[in-house]
């Protein structure tokens, strides 16, 4: 089974795009099994509604904030639900629920996963990769947030640190649940912080990372930004001042837990 996790926040618009796509991809083009895992975080619009309305059609559970949580607690709902639903041998991914994350794209990082793999990126960076819409103060933003991730939390050959489009095996994130508990996503209140969080997470326990090409297209992006840049950025900070100090911060605090779990 492959499970997608969706974050949806105001997507009233967007989920008559994504989910008909999300649905043609797994049924027509890949012809695999798949059920959708969607948390309305608190909409103000009828993403609710319009959830509810899939789910009778669509392989589809819904989670519902009834106040906006942000993406920190969005993101831990939606994988601890998945950790309680899933098979060791199942597949997670991870999709923005603005329609800017092809289906397409999906078999590229199932691949990656079978070549052995615990978390395949979506990444803009490789060959084949791209963004397309997006001005020229975003791409550079982001162009400097991968490289700040990049220098923190150096992961060989990983090049995409803010892609929240990923896959997981199942195995490996119910083996950061029982190591991290409620702390897997500790710094829930801040931003976009938790997309990178759970990268450091996961490489703590000692998962074995990998890329694919995806094409960002941020044109067709059809709801407002939710990202507030001084609030993500307080966190990327945040995040690498817990990890590195004092005395190697979560490195340190993890060390013995992850040696419980690999013997």
């Amino acid at each position: 089974m492959i499970y997608i996790l969706l974050p949806a926040y105001n997507e009233e618009e967007s989920l008559d795009y994504l989910l008909p796509k999300i649905d043609k991809a797994f049924k027509e083009d890949m012809k695999q099994e798949y059920h959708i895992i969607a948390c309305d975080d608190g909409s103000k619009d009828k993403t609710g509604e319009k959830l509810r309305f899939y789910s009778n059609s669509l392989p589809l559970t819904i989670i519902t904030h009834k106040i906006n949580r942000g993406l920190g607690e969005t993101s831990r709902d939606l994988f601890e639900k998945v950790a309680e639903l899933s098979n060791d041998e199942d597949i997670v991914i991870r999709m923005d629920c603005d329609d800017t994350h092809e289906p397409e794209f999906i078999p590229g990082l199932l691949e990656k996963i079978e070549e052995g793999y615990d978390v395949v990126i979506a990444s803009r960076f490789v060959e084949g990769g791209g963004q397309e819409g997006l001005d020229s103060y975003r791409a550079t933003i982001s162009r400097f947030a991968n490289l700040f991730m990049k220098f923190f939390f150096p992961i060989d050959g990983l090049k995409e640190y803010s892609s929240g489009f990923r896959a997981y095996r199942a195995s490996t994130i119910k083996h950061a649940i029982n190591t991290f508990g409620n702390q897997f996503i500790q710094l829930k209140g801040l931003g976009f912080t938790a997309t990178l969080e759970k990268i450091v997470k996961l490489k703590i326990i000692g998962a074995k990372f990998g890329e694919s090409p995806f094409i960002l297209r941020y044109q067709q992006k059809r709801s407002e930004s939710k990202m507030v840049s001084s609030i993500t950025t307080f966190g990327y900070g945040t995040l690498a001042l817990l990890y590195h100090w004092p005395w190697g911060g979560w490195r340190r605090s993890y060390k013995n837990i992850k040696k419980l779990h690999d013997e």
